[in-house]
């Protein structure tokens, strides 16, 4: 009897099944400083105790796209293994901070089936919620991966294609409890820039770039108990290159935003999300973003605003996104649509 697991291939997955993944991670301040250094993100309200206790939490939480990260890593052994590409998100809603000590665990449960007109991947879609140890749902979103046949002479099953939602409302999201920025201190945050600066349909160029590196994104990719053998394994694509895994990419963004949008501070809703086009190490990243909607929220000086944020190659046309012909520019690695909490 085989004692290795060689990962799921597409026909091992049916519509309703749920899936416990292994190894829960119980989260310290490590992950906090490692997330630091591998990104250039300085959000005031994840970088200092203080400065969250002023806005009505007990401590600074672990960064928001931190407990993605740990609760997207414990489903690629199960789902993602024999990935082809990770190609999108949808109705992700952040539903409590998650605070060192706690321990993270994920659930998945498959919600829709779809086999390539090639016969030898199919497209899988998910909904995977992460839990801490008091079993609160802590995170909540649906992934849709391309996954490898085992066998291309393998039937290919019903075909079902989730209906999701174009975005959230933002009665959907998810405020943290006790959040009130009426204290709120603009120059420790870095910027001045009040929800009612930002006016709709108004782009913002962050200006700063990183240059990705082989080992840099691999521990990164580690550090998230991610297993994909498409970024490890350079044998696995056949130019020979390892995959740099799309969450990097949504940091360094997120990260490079700061620049700009230092005062959305905390991400509670993710709309949708496309990995355009792969990225490879000695790509310099930089970023862009749209406003694309603002609300109000029910705490005090809280308000909502909904951002696209782009992702570019080093030298893509200005504001870079898709040509006449609908298909993202050649240069677009990361679309996403999220909404953030900011001062009013």
């Amino acid at each position: 009897m085989a004692k290795t697991n060689p990962g799921r291939f597409f026909e091992d997955y049916r519509i309703g099944e749920v899936i416990a993944h292994a190894v829960p991670r119980t989260v310290s301040g490590g992950e906090r400083a490692l997330y630091h250094a591998l990104y250039p993100a300085r959000h005031a309200l994840y970088s200092s105790d203080e400065f969250a206790r002023n806005c009505g939490l007990d401590a600074a939480p672990i960064d928001d796209l931190a407990a993605f990260h740990i609760v997207f890593g414990k489903t690629v052994p199960d789902i993602s293994l024999n990935a082809v590409a990770n190609l999108g998100y949808a109705e992700g809603r952040w539903l409590k901070p998650v605070w060192p000590g706690d321990t993270l665990r994920s659930e998945s449960q498959v919600i829709g089936l779809k086999q390539n007109s090639n016969g030898k991947s199919g497209v899988v879609w998910v909904r995977t919620k992460g839990y801490n140890q008091d079993d609160e749902a802590v995170l909540d979103y649906i992934r849709w991966v391309m996954v490898r046949k085992r066998d291309a002479a393998t039937p290919a099953p019903d075909t079902l294609i989730p209906e999701l939602k174009p975005a959230l409302a933002a009665a959907d999201l998810v405020i943290p409890e006790g959040l009130d920025f009426a204290r709120y201190d603009f120059t420790l945050a870095g910027e001045r820039h009040t929800l009612g600066d930002y006016e709709i349909d108004e782009k913002i160029d962050h200006v700063d770039g990183v240059t990705i590196e082989e080992a840099e994104h691999m521990l990164a990719t580690r550090l998230w108990q991610n297993t994909a053998k498409v970024h490890f394994d350079a044998t696995n694509r056949p130019d020979g290159k390892r995959l740099i895994y799309g969450g990097h990419v949504i940091s360094l963004a997120r990260a490079l935003s700061f620049n700009g949008l230092a005062n959305a501070q905390m991400i509670v809703g993710l709309n949708a999300g496309a990995h355009a086009n792969p990225c490879f190490a000695g790509d310099t990243v930089r970023a862009w973003s749209e406003v694309l909607d603002k609300a109000a929220t029910s705490h005090p000086g809280v308000g909502a605003i909904r951002l696209r944020l782009v992702a570019v190659k080093h030298g893509a046309p200005a504001f870079a996104l898709k040509g006449e012909d609908g298909k993202y520019h050649p240069d677009v690695l990361l679309d996403l649509d999220y909404w953030a909490l900011i001062p009013v």
